[in-house]
């Protein structure tokens, strides 16, 4: 079967002629040839008539148009591929004084393009080239149809190659060109709809931001109602705890109250009060508490610790960050003096000292947990110190244990 192509042996390239694989060789610098009975694929477009010589091509086409019907005309455009050299111009005229056996080859030539057209287009910066092919296979009618085709065929692979056509078709009449007036109007129509394109481009991009502000807008809203709802909630079980804890502090104190007095009762020497004589046959009327009330004062050195620090966030219930910063200061002066009790530097404390005021000493009570540490004001109150006789393991431990659970609970000293 007579060869149909020229197969490229370094890409696999098929080619129609000789012509192609010499453009090819000089595009690739590939040199290895061969005559092929594959066909070169011809691919053409049902909408726009566009031929592709391969899948490729025609999937970059559907891409830039959305065209995807394509009628394989690769059988009717097959033919044999002539192996011969194509014969330079100056050499034509002896062709055609010869025998007459290749007087049916014709030579290829630029075609003409209107001038006018093509020097816009130069002067819209495209190459001679490619302006030439545009207007050439645009049919020479407008400079929009040949931009629409340079965008159209900007990937092809000889997009900035000279088209060329049979000598007897050059003489070919062109469509005539446009007038400078028409050629204005035309601009000024390619003007025209480049802006109204913007516009519309610009009204669509500020519907999808009014969109996003509003979805924004109401997420943050949903969020600010969950905030507030689960602050409400926290508030809630805040109070829960603080009663709680409410409870079981008067409850230590009622069982205070009572082992004080059966103290008392025994060192007078008197017998047990019996608790089903006293208990009354009925429950007291309740009496409401009075907030004005005298505080009773805790019995051991860990109450008094924790009703200081109590008293500390009550003073100061509007600044959290603050008290939390104390309650770890003091957190670290009771750590330093319990793990270094023979360093003097960790029991001696300036109370003039601007960071000491800042975290401790301006707060309403921090003075007082450090000298129920053990420490003392001396030098006429400059200094808080803590004599190492003095140092007690035991005062501290419960000191950084009342501080760990003031700082770790959040329930804490809220109400």
């Amino acid at each position: 079967m007579a060869g149909l192509s020229l197969k490229c042996g370094d890409c696999g390239t098929l080619l129609k002629s000789v012509e192609e694989a010499q453009e090819h060789a000089e595009l690739t610098k590939h040199a290895n040839f061969v005559e092929s009975t594959e066909a070169v694929l011809n691919l053409v477009c049902v909408s726009c008539g566009k031929p592709c010589r391969s899948k490729t091509e025609s999937d970059l086409h559907t891409k830039r148009t959305g065209h995807t019907e394509f009628a394989d005309k690769t059988s009717e455009a097959a033919k044999p591929i002539s192996l011969e050299a194509p014969k330079p111009k100056d050499d034509v005229d002896m062709v055609e004084a010869g025998d007459g056996s290749n007087s049916n080859k014709e030579e290829l030539v630029v075609p003409e393009v209107d001038q006018q057209l093509l020097v816009q287009l130069e002067e819209m910066g495209f190459s001679k080239e490619r302006a030439t092919r545009a207007l050439h296979y645009s049919g020479n009618v407008s400079i929009e149809a040949a931009a629409n085709w340079i965008v159209e065929h900007e990937n092809d692979p000889d997009i900035d190659q000279l088209p060329l056509v049979p000598v007897s078709t050059k003489s070919e009449a062109s469509k005539p060109s446009l007038t400078p007036e028409e050629i204005h109007q035309k601009q000024q129509e390619l003007r025209e709809r480049a802006r109204k394109k913007k516009e519309e481009e610009e009204k669509r991009m500020e519907k999808e931001r009014e969109k996003e502000r509003i979805r924004v807008g109401k997420e943050l809203l949903e969020a600010k109602r969950i905030e507030e709802e689960n602050e409400r909630k926290r508030i809630i079980a805040l109070r829960k705890a603080e009663k709680e804890e409410e409870k079981r502090a008067r409850e230590k104190i009622r069982q205070k109250l009572e082992e004080d007095k059966a103290e008392r009762r025994r060192k007078l020497g008197l017998p047990p009060e019996d608790p089903a004589a006293v208990k009354p046959s009925a429950p007291p009327p309740p009496v409401e508490e009075k907030k004005s009330s005298l505080p009773v004062r805790p019995a051991t050195k860990a109450e008094q610790m924790r009703e200081c620090l109590r008293n500390l966030k009550q003073n100061h219930k509007d600044n959290d960050a603050k008290v939390k910063t104390a309650f770890n200061t003091l957190f670290t002066y009771a750590k330093n003096v319990a793990t270094n009790p023979n360093e003097e530097k960790f029991r001696k404390i300036k109370l003039s000292n601007p960071a000491f005021q800042d975290r401790v000493g301006n707060l309403k009570g921090g003075i007082e947990f450090l000298e129920l540490c053990g420490f003392e004001k001396i030098e006429g109150g400059e200094f808080l110190y803590l004599p190492r006789e003095k140092v007690d393991t035991a005062v501290l431990q419960s000191a950084g244990n009342e501080l760990s659970s003031a700082i770790n609970n959040p329930f804490f000293g809220v109400l």
